[in-house]
């Protein structure tokens, strides 16, 4: 009886490792990404499921620019078409900014049509970077933010400090994102 148990109990150990052990390439290609990563001090990635590598947070703190002393927590989701499609990518903070939407979707080319598979997380992260020392009003998902760029810088940059502390901009509330 005993003899029949540990084996019972052997099979079961053999089909846990093959469960594990079956990585998929996006998992090998994030992984890697991931190793390689070599992000400035205004950049902190964080795993909620440190099991979890294809669902993470990158937190954003620019030190100049028109959003210096600000915080911003993007999520990246990885599908398994990874490399082959770019990751989902999206600001979890409500922001005036030309290339974030209201509901944090993200405007980057290399999150649309110039994705390749030979960029990486590295690359998505640091386009994201820039958007924050250059927003880029000629491609923007807020036309307003846009729009107060492209024609009155002075008052874009009012509109953002107003709403990186909590306030409102043209009667939209914001997310308060001051670094404290």
């Amino acid at each position: 009886m005993i003899k029949i148990w540990s084996l019972k109990k052997e099979q079961a150990a053999q089909q846990g490792d093959k469960k594990k052990s079956k990585v998929s390439a996006a998992q090998i290609r994030v992984q890697k990404d991931l190793s390689e990563l070599d992000l400035p001090s205004t950049m902190k990635t964080h795993f909620p499921d440190p099991e979890d590598l294809l669902n993470f947070e990158l937190t954003i703190t620019p030190d100049e620019g028109f959003y210096i002393n600000g915080s911003f927590p993007f999520t990246f989701k990885v599908n398994t078409n990874y490399p082959h499609e770019p990751p989902k990518v999206r600001c979890t903070k409500k922001i005036y900014h030309p290339n974030i939407d209201l509901e944090g979707n993200v405007c980057l080319n290399i999150l649309r049509e110039d994705w390749k598979p030979v960029l990486n997380l590295n690359t998505v992260m640091v386009g994201l970077q820039y958007l924050f020392l250059e927003p880029n009003p000629d491609d923007p998902l807020n036309k307003v933010a846009a729009e107060d760029l492209r024609n009155n810088r002075k008052r874009f940059e009012i509109n953002v400090n107003s709403s990186m502390s909590g306030g409102f901009v043209n009667g939209e509330r914001f997310d308060c994102v001051v670094k404290k």
